[in-house]
């Protein structure tokens, strides 16, 4: 026999006060609302350049990234501007000008949103 124990699923854990886009798929079927919702952030990252984009933001140092740093995709500067503005509109990053610059973050609530929403529901006891 084993000696290897299971370990039991963690759910996400969700920052206070911030409201999680959808509930985990498996908990219950989605509002035409919440389908809506994640589908356009789905979407945004549908894309390699921006699903690439949006990872380069997400891991650099100290959660946030200036657009001279992370333009080098293999586009041009206007399709990663195009490219950014998409994964703001679909409320995946926000962006803050300082100077010449733009800086970029990903939203608090959106890495732990969408882990909860592709969380599998803990089996009933």
């Amino acid at each position: 026999m084993s000696n290897i124990k299971a370990l039991p699923l963690l759910e996400p854990e969700v920052p206070e006060g911030v409201a999680p886009c959808c509930p985990p798929l498996t908990e219950r079927p989605l509002t035409a609302e919440e389908a809506e919702r994640t589908a356009a952030m789905f979407k945004a990252l549908g894309d390699p350049v921006r699903l690439r984009l949006f990872s380069l933001v997400a891991s650099h140092e100290g959660g946030e990234a200036c657009v001279c740093d992370i333009s080098d995709v293999g586009v041009s500067q206007p399709t990663v501007s195009h490219h950014l503005k998409k994964l703001k509109e679909a409320g995946l990053l926000s962006s803050e000008r300082r100077g010449t610059w733009v800086y970029y973050r990903v939203e608090p609530s959106v890495m732990a949103a969408m882990g909860q929403m592709l969380t599998a529901a803990a089996p009933a006891a």
